[in-house]
């Protein structure tokens, strides 16, 4: 028996602006939200040399991060879903 995916973790989310800036203005799953981040981080070298787990926030992410220069890769989700309706 297939599992059924979960349906509010598939349902398309609408950026807002702050977000918008970093992954694009149409609603996305959270799934390809989290994809979309990861490939802008990897893209602009913004994962810590030291930690791996860090994330330096650039002048897109600052804004996501609440003003924090850093956050954890376990935060990441935590920050972005603050900023989808």
């Amino acid at each position: 028996m297939a599992k059924k995916p979960n349906a509010a973790f598939m349902k398309p989310v609408q950026p807002d602006a702050i977000l918008a800036a970093i992954i694009g203005s149409k609603p996305l799953p959270r799934t390809e939200m989290t994809k979309k981040l990861w490939a802008y981080i990897k893209k602009n070298g913004l994962q810590d040399k030291k930690n791996r787990r860090n994330i330096n926030a650039d002048h897109l992410f600052k804004p996501l991060f609440g003003g924090k220069s850093m956050a954890n890769m376990f935060e990441l989700t935590k920050y972005a879903s603050k900023h989808v309706k």
